[in-house]
Parts: C-alpha cells; sequence; structure tokens
C-alpha cells in the first residue's frame, strides 16, 4: 500500500496557555492573516510576521498539537452519512475550505459520520496534509476489526498515518475488560507509527470516570456545555471528571459544545463556559454554514479577550 507520507508534527512549535492568549492573536488566525502551523516550519515560514503559535494547544501528555476551534463533521450523523452531506458534496468542501482558510487546522472525522471521502478530497486539494491534524473514531469492536479498520481509513484518506483515533461511542462502563484486545490493537498501531495517540469517545459519565484515570487513554472526548443538552449528565457532574482527566494529563477534547444545534443561540455562553473550565484543551464544533465558523472563531477571540480582562 502506497500512500502519501506524513512530516513530523509539531516538533519544534511552541505552546502557549489560555491565559496567554488575548483576542488580537487569535483573530489573526482566524482571519488569515498568519500561518497556522502544526508542523516542522517550512523554509518559508520565517518570511511570516508572526507565527499563529497562540491558537495551538497540547492534548495532555501525549504530545500531538491542535488549533483550540476544531471543526466537527458528525451534527446529526451515523451510519455514514451527516447533516453536512446531506447538503451536498459543493458545500461540503467549501466548508472544510472556508475553516482551513480561517485557521482551523484540526478535524474531527467518524467513520461512521461518512467524513473520510470529504477529508480525501480536501487533503488532495486545499489541505496540506502537514498542516492538519486529523482525528477519526472506529467502532470496531473486536480487534481484527479494528485492524481492518486502520487500514481502510489510511486508504480512503490517503495518508500513512492518522493522527488520532478513538474508539466511538463508549457506552459501556466495563470498557476496559471489555475492549482489551482492541486498546492492544490501537496500542500496537501507537507503536508503528500508523497513529499517534488513541483513547475513546465517551457517551457515559462512568465511562469518563475510568478513563480519566486509566493509564492507556491519551484523549478523552467528552461533550460539554452548561445546558447540559446532549450531555451524559449535568454539567456540575462531568466537569469534575473533566479536570480529573485533566490533571491525569490526558487530552481532554469538548463536542456538543452547541448541543447539536439546541443551544446554538447561546454559544457565546456556552464558548465561554467551557473555555472558563481550564481543563479543556480543544472544542470540537459542527459546522454548517460558513457564518458558524465566522461567528465561533469571534466569539472565541472574544472569550479569551475576557480571560485576559
Amino acid at each position: 500500500m502506497r500512500l502519501r507520507k506524513t512530516p513530523g508534527h509539531g516538533a519544534d512549535l511552541r505552546e502557549s496557555r489560555l491565559n496567554t492568549i488575548n483576542r488580537r492573536d487569535f483573530m489573526q488566525v482566524a482571519a488569515g492573516t498568519v500561518a497556522a502551523s502544526l508542523v516542522v516550519p517550512s523554509a518559508c515560514a520565517e518570511i511570516v510576521a508572526k507565527p499563529a503559535i497562540p491558537a495551538i494547544r497540547t492534548l495532555g501528555q501525549c504530545g500531538v498539537k491542535v488549533t483550540l476551534p476544531g471543526m466537527g463533521t458528525g451534527t446529526k450523523a451515523w451510519n455514514h452519512t451527516s447533516e453536512l452531506i446531506h447538503r451536498g458534496r459543493e458545500a461540503y468542501l467549501g466548508l472544510l475550505r472556508h475553516a482551513y482558510e480561517k485557521g482551523i487546522r484540526f478535524f474531527d472525522m467518524a467513520d461512521m459520520y461518512g467524513t473520510h471521502p470529504y477529508m480525501h478530497d480536501a487533503l488532495k486539494s486545499f489541505i496540506p496534509r502537514d498542516k492538519a491534524v486529523l482525528l477519526t473514531k472506529t467502532v470496531a469492536r473486536e480487534p481484527k476489526l479494528v485492524r481492518d479498520d486502520l487500514e481502510r481509513f489510511r486508504k480512503e484518506l490517503d495518508t500513512d498515518m492518522i493522527d488520532i483515533v478513538l474508539l466511538h461511542c463508549i457506552t459501556d462502563p466495563d470498557w476496559t475488560e471489555k475492549l482489551k484486545p482492541c486498546m492492544d490493537a490501537l496500542a500496537e498501531a501507537k507503536a508503528r507509527g500508523i497513529i499517534r495517540a488513541h483513547g475513546l469517545s465517551s457517551h457515559n459519565l462512568d465511562v469518563s470516570r475510568k478513563a480519566a484515570g486509566h493509564p492507556w487513554v491519551d484523549v478523552l472526548m467528552e461533550r460539554i456545555n452548561p445546558f447540559g443538552k446532549k450531555m451524559d449528565a449535568p454539567p456540575g457532574q462531568v466537569v469534575p471528571v473533566l479536570r480529573t482527566a485533566h490533571e491525569n494529563g490526558k487530552g481532554v477534547i469538548g463536542m456538543k459544545i452547541a448541543g447539536e444545534g439546541e443551544c446554538k443561540d447561546s454559544i457565546v455562553e456556552s464558548i465561554r463556559f467551557v473555555l472558563g473550565l481550564g481543563c479543556v484543551d480543544s472544542l470540537s464544533i459542527g459546522f454548517l454554514e460558513p457564518g458558524e465558523v465566522d461567528s465561533a472563531m469571534t466569539h472565541i477571540g472574544a472569550a479569551l479577550e475576557a480571560e485576559n480582562a
């Protein structure tokens, strides 16, 4: 299998914490006035006036660097389709392009969302592979199927390495025992350099509690917003788990920031709430329109400004 080689990621990037990020720096990235890079800079990087480092966060101790906002592709998605797919290929690729041009370099995908063919085309035409961090997910519950999925995913995306692969939609609190062979398969893939980090997307609070302290977990993806919409439990129960995960060196990615659209009119409050927790490394937001990307970038910039006031 000959796949496009993926350069090493993030070898010499510096990281800025939330309390050192200001709105002006963030909006430079959002406006596309500086080059966002998650990899070793190219020769032309020296002429860029200012690197886009303020928009970069590190996912816990695994070392994978992502943009603070990530583009989610799972709005009303399952069974290899989604709301984005229903809007057509041109709209889908146009949204990926818009997100990239606005500085987003982190793309949250899943096999069950049907994302891979669209990301494949984006990587072929306007998103350089070495400028993107790719996360995808497998619903496989047997080790052979996990390995088969990894091979298929790499072919579908035409890349030799996928940055992050998660076990998707874990609901069984006994996952550490029942899915141990699958966990081992992902660990083997990481050792071989096929993936850089592994973890799970949780859909059960007890699953998340166990993940927060489990040594296998590099990345925990959890639903979080201040309204309890599309969440596993009320925010008051979820937030302590996320803090524990963060303290234990897990990369924490927040999803359902807008409650899959149910609280999109209160997205400003939600973004400020999640960023203010201090334990969520990146926000995966399921955009459907270019204007939603612009709005989220503006709101994130405003939230960061408020944090630094």
